[in-house]
C-alpha cells in the first residue's frame, strides 16, 4: 500500500515538522515530498498531517500510523540484510547511545575490548541523555541504549546490567560514611537539568531551591563539579564506577534508616530488532565487567525521573 520512499517521507516530516527540512533530509524537492505524502494519504483514505497548524502536526490517524511505519522500516531493513547475506557482503552496524555519567567510564573501560571481540561489527557510540535515548529508540534511530532504569515500554526489551552505589564527594567531612542530614548543611554542586543523576540527587537528598546560593554553577562534567567542591566546599554525587582525581574524598551516603542510594543500569532495545544477537553479546560484556556477585545490603535503587 505504501512504498518505502513514502514511509521515509512521512517519518521525516513527522520528525522535522517542516516540509523544507524534511525534503532536504530526504534529498528530494519539496513538491516531490508533498506529492508522495498526498498519494499516501489518498491510498490510506485518511489525512496523516494537519497542515492548518504551525508547526505541522500529525492527525490522530497519523499518531496511530507512525509507530507502525517505524516497525515497517525495520522489516524493510531486514530484507536488505537477507539480500546482503546471500551475496556474502553483509556487515552489521550497531548504533549505541549511552548517558554521559555512564559513558565517562564505560567507554574507556570497554571500547578496546569491544573493538577486539566484535571486529565483524561496525559500532558507533554516542552520548545521549535519557530522554533522547527513549525518543531515538522509538524512532529506530539507535539499536541499543544504556541508561539508568527503571524503564518499561511494551515494545522495548529491558535488560538489567548492574547496580552501582552513588557516593558523595565531600573531602571536608572525615570518616567513610556521611548521613543525608549532614549533607543538608552543605552546598550541592549539581549536574545540569536533563541529567538523571541530578534528579536522583535532588530526590534522595531532598534538595530544594533554598539550598542553592545566589552564586552557583551547574555543569555536565562530574570531574569539574568535584573541583568546585575542592575550591569552594560543599559536595557533589559520584557514581561508584566513575573515576575521579581524588577517590579519598568519596563518602558512602546513608539515610536515617540506613539505606544507601544506588542506580540500576539497564540496556534497552526494541523487541522487533534483527540485531538482537550482537546486542546481547555487547550487554554480556557489560554485565561481566560491572555486575557484582551476591546480595547488596541496604541498597535503595533510585528512579531516574
Amino acid at each position: 500500500m505504501l512504498s518505502i520512499q513514502q514511509i521515509d517521507y512521512i517519518i521525516a516530516l513527522a520528525e522535522e515538522k517542516h516540509f523544507v527540512r524534511a525534503s532536504e533530509r530526504c534529498f528530494v524537492t519539496q513538491p516531490t515530498l508533498s506529492m508522495q505524502i498526498k498519494k499516501a494519504e489518498d491510498a490510506l483514505d485518511n489525512l496523516i498531517f494537519d497542515r492548518s497548524v504551525t508547526p505541522i502536526a500529525l492527525t490522530p490517524f497519523g499518531e496511530k500510523l507512525l509507530p507502525v511505519l517505524y516497525d515497517l522500516k525495520v522489516d524493510y531493513a531486514k530484507i536488505n540484510v537477507i539480500k546482503e547475506q546471500a551475496k556474502g557482503v553483509y556487515s552489521e552496524r550497531l548504533k549505541i547511545a549511552i548517558i554521559p555519567t555512564i559513558s565517562a567510564y564505560m567507554i574507556p573501560d570497554l571500547f578496546l575490548q569491544w573493538k577486539n571481540e566484535f571486529d565483524n561489527i561496525e559500532v558507533q557510540i554516542e552520548e545521549q541523555k535519557t530522554e533522547q535515548i527513549i525518543e531515538n529508540l522509538k524512532a529506530n534511530q539507535i539499536d541499543l541504549g544504556i541508561m539508568a532504569g527503571p524503564y518499561n515500554e511494551q515494545k522495548v526489551r529491558t535488560i538489567p546490567l548492574y547496580r552501582e552505589e552513588i557516593k558523595a564527594y565531600v573531602p571536608e567531612i572525615k570518616g567513610k560514611v556521611i548521613e543525608t542530614d549532614d549533607l543538608e548543611e552543605l552546598h550541592p554542586w549539581l549536574l545540569t537539568q536533563g541529567n538523571c543523576l541530578r534528579t536522583q540527587m535532588v530526590n534522595f537528598c531532598g534538595i530544594g531551591r533554598s539550598e542553592l546560593s545566589d552564586w552557583n554553577y551547574e555543569g555536565g562534567n562530574i570531574e569539574l563539579l568535584t573541583k568546585m567542591v575542592d575550591m569552594h566546599a560543599g559536595y557533589t554525587l559520584v557514581p561508584e564506577y566513575y573515576s575521579i582525581h581524588n577517590t579519598k574524598g568519596l563518602r558512602v551516603i546513608e539515610s536515617k534508616n540506613g539505606d544507601r542510594p544506588a542506580r540500576e543500569i539497564i540496556g534497552v532495545f526494541n523487541k522487533r530488532n534483527y540485531k538482537t544477537e550482537s546486542i546481547e553479546k555487547i550487554l554480556r560484556t557489560i554485565q561481566l565487567k560491572y555486575a557484582k556477585q551476591g546480595k547488596q545490603e541496604n541498597i535503595r535503587v533510585l528512579s531516574w525521573n
